[in-house]
């Protein structure tokens, strides 16, 4: 473990091995205890790379319609200026964490910042609006290499004892993006130029790749094949390219020809990547992690969890400034008491659930979400901030509050150390997929399409909402029956597994089967 002497320098102690470890005990990375200095830079570096790609994610909205003046563009040009990120980052997000494994989650960490920072400079500087949305695609690239890795080196260099307390830390820090996301950009936008909410990336990430080669330690999976599953890889995003393209697609300009072909042959090759996977000598995507029930409870609670969070935070935001009369601002403000719940309360979540297990926090948290949701599907014209707009947005807040630090811990305390990279990758892949799948599909099954009179689109907002609620809701009857109680997530433990026990009961041996 690590401990903290009176010159505040770490004090690595070397950590119980697994018994199959023996072979490659050499190549075991130390683990921090949270609160030390090592813990600290760890959960600095996560939460900066992270952050970048989460900031980005909410700046650019505030800087559309200015660069829409300044390159005469129509509205396609800015659905693709936002969905092209979206594309690739959705597309090769499993790709990114499985490279982690193999090469080095550090690496490929402080590679995808590198990537993304040259992207947000050719963003910064980008002549045209086609030359934008190419470097916006470039961003989703950068952005799939860091996003699975950040998660994955927090969890595989942060004992197992302190894993839930960080996460839950690295999940409310990085709220704190999402909340500053629009102040800033508009500040930045108003203020300068539209071109600097893509440039104010550098400096950040010139300080988090300096950080983490300083101060982080390498992990990967020493056992993995150096060689790339590549037909798996190439499956995997086709698929979800394809997928992903026609959700995008389809809504916004119609589903044509193209449109349905490419969703169609991206549904097929989605089907052939188990196959593939499970003929290959070393598969991209271990299929043995779903045979864990917590590994694939976790990730359907996900599914419902953040397919209904998408719907509901895209359709809120257009019916406060639709129908209530709200600015793009104020629509942002109006949600920040749920955000700020969110930021201050994560890390406590985490503690809980590593004290009492994941199961109670995540049966409970989704449906409380569901809760606060069918509150603000019944926000009308008319109804006040506190009273008709807060109540729903504060109750959805204790119920984020309460799902997603354990929720994250609950999915990479089921995988083994070495698959912590392609796990992490799996997870972010299925919330980004749900809330897409979700946005374009809920509002057309509320009769939002279709709504032409305010009366129509209050009916099909509360509809939509409401149907986003109970799948909310069943997000947590999913983690009811598939999490495991207690007060701690067993590992299971491998042959091959390379890192160091965080906690000795787990080199005791396999798990019970069924887990």
């Amino acid at each position: 473990m690590v401990g903290v002497d009176d010159r505040g320098k770490d004090r690595r102690q070397s950590l119980p091995l697994c018994p199959n470890n023996r072979d490659v005990a050499s190549a075991v990375s130390p683990q921090f205890r949270y609160g030390t200095a090592g813990a600290r830079w760890v959960l600095v570096v996560t939460v900066l790379a992270s952050g970048v790609a989460f900031l980005d994610g909410t700046v650019v909205n505030v800087a559309l319609p200015k660069i829409a003046r300044e390159f005469h563009s129509g509205l396609s040009d800015l659905q693709w200026i936002l969905d092209a990120y979206l594309l690739t980052l959705g597309s090769l997000i499993v790709i990114g964490g499985s490279l982690g494994d193999i090469f080095g989650r550090r690496r490929v960490l402080v590679l995808g910042l590198v990537g993304f920072s040259l992207a947000s400079l050719a963003c910064g500087l980008a002549p045209s609006a086609t030359f934008l949305i190419v470097a916006r695609a470039a961003q989703g690239v950068g952005g799939a290499l860091l996003v699975p890795s950040s998660l994955a080196v927090l969890s595989a260099t942060v004992a197992q004892e302190d894993r839930g307390r960080a996460v839950g830390a690295w999940s409310g820090l990085g709220g704190v993006w999402t909340a500053v996301g629009p102040f800033l950009g508009g500040w930045l936008v108003d203020a300068a130029t539209w071109r600097l909410v893509f440039l104010i990336n550098l400096p950040v990430a010139a300080f988090t790749v300096w950080a983490a080669l300083a101060h982080v330690p390498e992990t990967r999976d020493q056992g993995a094949n150096r060689h790339v599953d590549l037909p798996g890889a190439v499956t995997i995003a086709a698929g979800l390219a394809g997928v992903v393209y026609a959700l995008i697609q389809g809504p916004a300009f119609g589903f044509g020809p193209l449109t349905i072909v490419l969703g169609v042959a991206g549904l097929a090759a989605l089907a052939l990547f188990p196959i593939i996977e499970l003929r290959s000598p070393n598969p991209m995507v271990p299929l043995e992690m779903f045979a864990s029930r917590q590994f694939t409870g976790a990730n359907l609670t996900t599914f419902a969890v953040y397919g209904a969070l998408g719907t509901a935070t895209f359709l809120f935001v257009v019916h406060l400034q639709r129908d209530l009369g709200y600015t793009a601002l104020e629509s942002g403000v109006a949600f920040l008491p749920a955000v700020a719940i969110i930021t201050a309360f994560s890390a406590q979540a985490g503690r809980l659930a590593q004290q009492i297990g994941p199961r109670w926090p995540m049966t409970i948290g989704p449906i409380v979400a569901g809760g606060g949701l069918a509150l603000m599907g019944m926000v009308a014209p008319g109804a006040s901030y506190l009273t008709g707009v807060l109540p729903g947005v504060l109750v959805f807040g204790v119920g984020l509050t309460l799902t997603v630090a354990p929720l994250t811990a609950a999915v990479m305390l089921a995988v083994e150390n070495r698959h912590l990279g392609v796990g992490s990758a799996v997870n972010n892949a299925v919330a980004r997929i749900a809330s897409l799948l979700a946005v374009a599909l809920l509002p057309a099954a509320a009769g939002l399409a279709t709504a032409t009179t305010q009366a129509e689109f209050q009916a099909g907002y509360t509809r939509a909402l409401t149907i986003a609620a109970v799948l909310c809701a069943i997000g947590g009857l999913v983690a009811f029956v598939t999490i495991r109680g207690g007060r701690k997530v067993r590992a299971v433990a491998h042959p091959n597994a390379t890192m160091a026990c965080g906690d000795p009961s787990l080199c005791e041996g396999p798990a019970p089967a069924g887990s």
